[in-house]
């Protein structure tokens, strides 16, 4: 659609998981801004530094973000299927519980549909990133 890939690589269908590929967490750009601003504000009560795992404490494999992909932007995507990567983690999911805690952060776009809408709108929008 946009001309970028003519296909999506997937690195494994083996794991111990659902449907075999890889789970990973995903989290929405805004959401991640948000926390970094609550975070911010945070460094101004205490002494020292805080570190701070952002996710949405569940993740999504990758047949299904392709399959999700789908069918927000109604453009088939053809995937190409690869061995697994070396040290790649059938799961890698964060725990917010620190941030939650702390900042009182809670992503607002956690759904891997809303995630993905929103970035192919910006896609559409400026399909070469932003100009100079």
């Amino acid at each position: 659609p946009l001309g970028q890939s003519k296909l999506v690589p997937i690195f494994g269908t083996d794991y111990q998981t659902r449907d075999g590929t890889c789970i990973r967490d995903y989290v929405h750009v805004q959401d991640i801004a948000q926390a970094h601003i609550l975070a911010l504000g945070y460094l101004d009560t205490i002494n020292g530094t805080r570190h701070y795992n952002l996710g949405s404490s569940h993740g999504y494999s990758v047949l299904d973000v392709v399959d999700t992909a789908k069918k927000v932007t109604g453009v088939e995507i053809p995937v190409e299927f690869h061995p697994r990567r070396s040290g790649d983690p059938a799961t890698l999911v964060a725990s917010s519980d620190l941030a939650r805690a702390d900042l009182s952060w809670n992503p607002q776009h956690s759904s891997l549909g809303s995630i993905i809408e929103s970035a192919w709108m910006w896609l559409r929008k400026y399909p070469e990133g932003y100009k100079d």
